[in-house]
């Protein structure tokens, strides 16, 4: 776990080298997504912030917003050295601030992350559904229930 001082927050996406995104996202265990991908849900979401720590990309997280109603805050990484220090939180709070006067704020919390998302006001939905690429996978992780109804 590393203590900064001097993290450099940017919204700026024209800086960014997607391949370095992607190995964070690897790294910080939030699946395997390419560098054109990313490249792409970035650029079409209305809200980006990433970290870095000496040039080196440490976070990031974005937001997904219709400009009033909803928003889905959405791939918030924090590389694992850097974990534990506040940034998780504190780029959870700019998203938050970005969407403030929503009437909906959604985020899919990673199993275990639960109760971090708790802390900063978000509530467990009962009635939310999702429908997945590779449904089978999530449902063996325990993101999504079978549907008994």
């Amino acid at each position: 776990m590393k203590n900064i001082d001097n993290a450099i927050w940017t919204e700026d996406l024209r800086s960014i080298e997607w391949g370095e995104l992607s190995t964070l996202y690897q790294i910080a265990l939030l699946g395997d997504k390419s560098p054109n991908m990313l490249k792409k849900v970035f650029k079409n979401s209305m809200f980006t912030y990433f970290i870095y720590d000496n040039n080196k990309l440490i976070g990031a997280g974005r937001a997904l917003a219709d400009g009033a109603d909803s928003a889905y805050l959405c791939d918030i990484a924090i590389h694992p050295e850097y974990q534990g220090i506040g940034l998780g939180k504190e780029i959870t709070k700019k998203l938050l601030d970005c969407v403030k006067s929503y009437n909906k704020i959604i985020l899919f919390a990673s199993i275990g992350k639960e109760g971090f998302y708790s802390k900063l006001g978000f509530a467990k939905m009962t009635t939310a559904m999702a429908i997945f690429k590779h449904q089978e996978r999530v449902m063996e992780i325990g993101l999504i229930e079978k549907d008994e109804i």
